[in-house]
């Protein structure tokens, strides 16, 4: 009989094996992504202190009218945007780029290139 894939236990396992290496400290802490089929959401987090300093997503009330109208790359590339605006204004530059185990394109990959884009290093 033929079973199909969880593709999310799969993304699971992975972003677990990448989490194994990937460790944001307060020097450069950790941008993590979480993409769900109509949501985005990015946080900034110190793993050595366990907090999370930073946050946007695309369900916020002060993105609703910017991000009006866009499709979900656009939308993507907005909450980069506002991320990094956040951490800049917490005098962050650098961070680590986890991408939750999702391949880096789409919605991904403009998140991250959103958050370059405003001047966040990784």
């Amino acid at each position: 009989m033929f079973v199909k894939a969880n593709k999310n236990k799969e993304r699971k396992a992975k972003h677990d094996r990448i989490r194994y290496t990937l460790v944001g400290n307060s020097e450069r802490p950790r941008l993590n992504v979480y993409r769900s089929t109509t949501n985005i959401y990015a946080q900034i987090i110190d793993d050595s202190n366990g907090k999370t300093l930073a946050s946007a997503s695309s369900l916020e009330k002060g993105l609703a009218k910017e991000l009006a109208g866009k499709n979900k790359k656009e939308q993507a590339y907005a909450v980069g945007v506002a991320i990094a605006k956040r951490a800049l204004e917490l005098g962050i530059k650098k961070v680590v780029f986890d991408r939750g185990g999702y391949i880096y394109t789409g919605r991904v990959e403009q998140l991250a290139e959103g958050a370059r884009s405003t001047g966040l290093e990784f």
